[in-house]
Parts: C-alpha cells; structure tokens; sequence
C-alpha cells in the first residue's frame, strides 16, 4: 500500500526587521566601477559550490571589495570547477579549497561566508560559521524548520554577527515598488496577499544504494550531515535530494516560498509577525494575519509555465500580488508591474527598472556595507525568522491536511502537540574522521 502522509512523517522523522523601505536602487549605488585597497578587501569563502553560489558568486564579482580565498565543498568535481572560475576571474590562483567546511571555517583570515549547501546544511553551517566569528550570507531556506531559524537567529544575536538571508528580491526595484504601494496606502486598505509557490511534494520513493565513492571524491557523511542515514546514491548530490523530507524544507514549499511570502510580509507591515491561521486545500493555502489580511500560497504544478487565475502570464516567474480596497499589484522577474487601476503608475516612485544581475549584486552590496558598518541587512535574521516560520507553519498544515492555528508571539501551535513536534527534527549524530 502506499504510505499515507501521516505514516511517511512517523517513519521519515528520527525521534532588524527592516523598519523602512529602502530607496529604489540605482546603477551607482552598485559601486562596481570603484576600486579598493587590498586591505579593504573583504575575503570570503564559499560553503556548497553548486549552480546557486556560482550565480551569487557572479554578482559579488561586480563588486570591488570582495575576495574570494576558500572553497569547501563534499564533491571533487565541484569544488575543482568554483577553483577555476574564481581563479579565472580573480587572474590568480589564491583560491584554496577543502572537503570539510570546518578547515575552512578555522581560517582567521576570512572575514565572511556565502552559505550555498542543500537546504539541510544552511542552518547548522551559518550556525557553526558564526561561532567561528565569521559574517553570514545564507541561501534560502535558510533552516530546515522552525527550530533551525529560530536557533539561526539565536546564534547571531549571541555572537554578534552579520546576517544576510539570501531573499534577494527585496533588493530588486520593481518589487519595492510594488511592497511602496501597499505600505502608503496607494491601494488602500489591504484585503488579499498572493505568494506564488511550487506544488507541494513529499517523496517516499528512496532510491536504490550505489557503491559509495571514495571521500575525497563525494563525502557522503559530510554531505547526509544531520539528516538520517540513507544509502548512497549519485541521483542525490546531482540535485535529486528535492523533494524529499529528510532533505529538504517544508514539502517544496520554501523554494518560491522563502522569496514570494517574505514579500507578502513586508508589504503587509509584518516583519515582526506572522500569519495565526492556515487552511490548507488542494490548490493552496490561505492564511490569515490578526489585522485580517489573508495571504493565499498559490501553488502553481509548473511554476515555470503556469498560471493559477490570479495571475497575469507577463510578470514573469516568482510573481506575488498585493490586493487592496482601492487597487491591486502584481510584479515578477521581468520587471513589469500589472496595475489595476493602471492610474497607479503615476504613483510609482521612480525605478530603474530591473537590471541584469541586480538581484544579486545589490543584495550582495547591502550586505557587504553591512559588514563594514556593523548594520542590520535588510534580510536580516528576524526577517528571515518570521518570513520562513510563516512558510514552514504553511507547510505543516498542508502536510497534515488541517487548519492550524498559530501564536506569534510564542511561536508555537495552539492546541496541537503533534504540529508542535514538528517545528524541530531530530539531528543524525555524525562525525568526519
């Protein structure tokens, strides 16, 4: 028989906020035509060197201050492939790379690292890295639970160190806009939030053991890290991991999620709450905030082709829209607003518009400014905190197929003690030799 969802968790579990909207940002602010000393370099190291911190990589390249001195990624093929492209764009080969991200970690002389792993290591290695006095840029999800962002944010309040949740288009003028919109009233009372997300997916089908490779070409160990012990297989460290639960967070539902419900958030005042009540249904879950806005998690089957009815095909992927008693928003990842009543543009503050890379060089550029000055990223961990706890509250629901209701201000279910078992996992003991 095929194990119901409930049976699949039983036997799959083992045992500041930004106050204000910043500024529509411009090409100059980008800083990328501006040279720095070597001793103003920020030198960094990159834990998980796949097609995610390759991209992000790329955007930090654009800016002047940034050293990139260490690599450490579980697969040979990877770290030697982020070895050339760093030497190759650095025109030399400083470059060192390690198999175990704690030798990296070890080193004094970085000052910060991008965080690029699968979802599992994201939390424990930003944790580990902080303790290790290092400044954090995390790719999302940021943790694997509830509990993971909760302890993420623990962990930088206690070491005092800077945080940036790689939510990147909070960085990106047309979403600013649209977020602009809905914090000064342009579209009146807020009624409706929409996050695009990916369909829900919990696998249960674990493939079948492979001869493991030897360390230094996959460490397995290191790469399973905290998650249960499954037998090796390639298909995994080549991306197959989505999907399932050991792996992965909140059932797909953070891919999108961790971007589109943080904006939802923020254009709903909300960085320092979250939703209280989550319906799940078939085609979505809807949410609703204690001043009576409702987010609706849309989940579209193939997020890169369709669109449920609420949506306009020409804003492109990622999309979120803000409804409002006196009109509505909806922006993506080509740049473009869908106004209604189309007599809002005149509202729009000024915009360059979306330029190529500047999601992630400008939210690199926030946080790099951030390391200089001590400040708080605009994603920073309570962002991240009530932004991710909101998504995996989401997802819970979803999975257990009821209404849950939600205290925020104890970060807890109310009423349900098996919702409340799983805001955490238990961790795999592990150990590298």
């Amino acid at each position: 028989m095929k194990p119901t969802r409930r049976h699949f968790l039983k036997t799959s579990l083992t045992a500041a906020a930004a106050s204000s909207l910043p500024a529509i940002i411009s090409p100059h602010v980008l800083g990328a035509t501006a040279r720095t000393a070597p001793s103003d370099k920020i030198r960094l190291g990159v834990i998980g060197i796949g097609p995610r911190a390759t991209h992000v990589l790329g955007g930090m390249f654009k800016l002047p201050e940034m050293e990139c001195v260490a690599i450490a990624d579980v697969q040979a093929s990877r770290r030697n492939a982020g070895k050339t492209l760093v030497d190759k764009q650095q025109g030399n080969e400083k470059c060192k790379l390690y198999r175990d991200f704690r030798e990296l970690l070890d080193r004094k002389d970085i000052d910060a690292v991008l965080i690029a792993t699968g979802d599992r290591w994201h939390a424990p290695a930003s944790i580990l890295a902080a303790e290790a006095g290092k400044d954090v840029y995390s790719e999302k999800p940021c943790g694997l639970t509830i509990a993971n962002c909760q302890e993420v944010e623990a962990a930088m309040k206690k070491t005092g160190r800077v945080y940036q949740a790689g939510t990147q288009r909070r960085s990106v003028p047309n979403f600013q806009q649209a977020v602009q919109l809905a914090q000064t009233g342009k579209l009146g009372k807020l009624q409706t939030l929409y996050a695009s997300v990916y369909m829900p997916v919990l696998k249960n089908d674990w493939l079948p053991a492979e001869s493991v490779p030897p360390r230094d070409v996959v460490d397995w160990n290191l790469w399973l890290g905290t998650a249960p012990w499954r037998p090796y297989n390639p298909a995994y460290v080549r991306g197959g991991w989505r999907g399932y639960f050991d792996f992965e967070s909140g059932a797909r539902l953070l891919d999108w999620g961790a971007h589109t419900v943080d904006l939802c958030q923020w254009a709903n005042s909300a960085d320092d709450t979250m939703p209280v009540e989550y319906e799940p249904s078939d085609t979505n879950v809807t949410c609703r905030y204690a001043n009576g806005v409702k987010l609706v998690l849309d989940f579209l089957p193939n997020p890169f082709k369709d669109r449920r009815p609420n949506w306009n095909n020409s804003v492109g992927i990622c999309p979120v829209k803000f409804v409002g008693e006196a009109g509505s928003v909806e922006t993506g990842d080509k740049a473009e607003l869908d106004l209604k009543p189309e007599s809002l543009r005149s509202e729009l503050p000024p915009s360059t518009g979306k330029i190529d890379g500047l999601d992630v060089v400008a939210h690199a550029r926030n946080f790099f400014d951030c390391i200089k000055n001590r400040g708080k990223t605009i994603c920073n961990p309570s962002v991240m905190r009530h932004s991710h706890i909101t998504c995996h509250a989401t997802a819970l629901s979803w999975i257990l197929k009821r209404k849950l209701t939600f205290d925020p201000s104890k970060e807890e279910f109310v009423g349900d003690a098996e919702a409340n078992g799983l805001r955490s996992r238990a961790p795999r003991e592990w150990k590298i030799g």
